[in-house]
């Protein structure tokens, strides 16, 4: 078991989860499963949220701070971040769309919704009340609250995430503009703290398959339930695809010159090592391999593009963020808002800027839309059973996402060869 892979452990967990949902109450066992194994579900929630403030705060600094390099690369590092955070928009509002016409959560009775609501969302109608009652304080209401009037106040609830990004960009972007002489402790501080915090991210997931093991045991789960789930990861799946296949392939061919078959060519082994890791930035020394040896990308964009691409690029984590949180506002049978999924959009971009690009960490960022929004985050229950193969699928939109951000600058500073000139693999 040592050597398993903690992929693998997290599926026998769900299997074993799935079962024991199934069979528990024909058994007699719910009552043993609500109040001894349900609780290492909860712990392992908890968990989660603890390390969810610490991983968005630390990472995005560390993250912003490190473009001091924009210095170096003044043309290209604004049309970098711009075209980055364009592509995450377009992720979101993609998963949005279908999410909201296909409507996974209602492929579940009212009875079934009613139940999910009472196990996992007893104070939600308080919730969403308070988030309905912010959008009657004027249109501008949502922009006034992403500025904190107390940063340490903010730190203190996960629901004030956006306040949290605020104060992270612009405590990156003041490090940049200090003295270096005089930054360098601080900087060393945030380089320390961030892979401290990625450190115990790897220690809450080695503890996942007891966690999904514990939340889907607790489920009372039925063929309506895994119907509903199943047409949920088509969704997501869905979502993925039209970026991969539709958005990316119209980029390349609107900004550059370069055939969309011979670009999936190119990045094919970095997507292989993309899936199996479900990591960007163990993918990166690949992706940016690949770049410049099988695309054509000069050494000078892809080496600045690609690295800040794997940590403020997640266009495959922002379609599932997206869906998840309707999917799981649905089942709970709740109609999310305009507003409310306009909040859903900017929460999932600003926080996928500060995403860690390691296995898992998409769960963490869900909890800060799930949050924003009002939505009780034990709903990731519903989900766990199959982030592990949508996370693989995922990190492999993110890193085409890098590959074909990096391929329009290449090509706008003419520093992408012509396809002929590309070497061949």
């Amino acid at each position: 078991m040592k050597k398993m892979p903690l992929y693998g452990k997290i599926l026998i967990g769900m299997g074993l989860g799935l079962i024991w949902g199934l069979s528990a109450d024909s058994l007699g066992l719910m009552e043993f499963t609500i109040n001894w194994i349900k609780p290492w579900g909860t712990i392992f929630i908890n968990s989660l949220k603890l390390i969810a403030i610490p991983l968005i705060l630390f990472s995005l600094i560390d993250g912003i701070s490190n473009l001091s390099d924009v210095s170096k690369l003044s043309r290209i590092g604004g049309r970098t971040i711009a075209l980055y955070l364009a592509t995450t928009v377009i992720a979101v509002t993609i998963g949005l769309l279908l999410v909201n016409v296909i409507r996974p959560g209602k492929f579940l009775s009212p009875e079934k919704r009613e139940e999910l609501s009472r196990t996992f969302a007893a104070d939600l109608d308080t919730k969403l009340t308070t988030a309905r009652d912010l959008k009657d304080d004027g249109p501008l209401q949502i922009l006034i609250d992403i500025v904190p009037d107390n940063i340490f106040g903010s730190l203190g609830n996960n629901t004030n995430m956006l306040q949290v990004i605020f104060f992270a960009i612009l405590f990156g972007i003041a490090m940049i503009m200090a003295k270096p002489e005089k930054v360098k402790p601080v900087k060393s501080f945030f380089d320390g703290a961030n892979e401290v915090v990625l450190k115990i991210v790897d220690m809450i997931m080695r503890f996942a398959p007891i966690g999904v093991f514990s939340l889907l045991a607790s489920l009372n789960i039925d063929m309506q339930l895994m119907t509903a789930l199943g047409v949920y990861s088509l969704n997501v799946v869905l979502g993925l695809a039209v970026m991969v296949f539709i958005t990316y392939p119209l980029i390349l061919k609107f900004f550059t010159r370069l055939p969309y078959l011979k670009f999936m060519k190119g990045i094919l082994p970095a997507q292989v090592l993309a899936f199996s890791t479900s990591s960007s930035a163990a993918t990166l020394p690949v992706t940016i391999d690949c770049a410049e040896k099988r695309l054509g990308i000069s050494e000078e964009v892809s080496s600045f593009v690609l690295p800040l691409g794997a940590t403020i690029n997640m266009d495959g984590t922002s379609i599932h963020q997206g869906v998840s949180a309707v999917f799981i506002a649905q089942a709970f049978g709740l109609d999310l808002t305009l507003g409310q999924q306009l909040t859903i959009l900017m929460t999932a971009v600003l926080s996928s800027i500060g995403a860690a690009a390691v296995p898992g960490a998409g769960i963490i960022m869900l909890i800060i839309v799930l949050e924003a929004v009002g939505i009780d985050p034990t709903g990731l229950a519903l989900i766990l059973a199959v982030d592990r193969p949508l996370d693989m699928l995922r990190t492999v939109v993110n890193v085409t996402g890098d590959s074909t951000v990096a391929s329009v600058i290449a090509s706008g500073e003419g520093e992408l060869q012509t396809v002929s000139d590309v070497p061949k693999p």
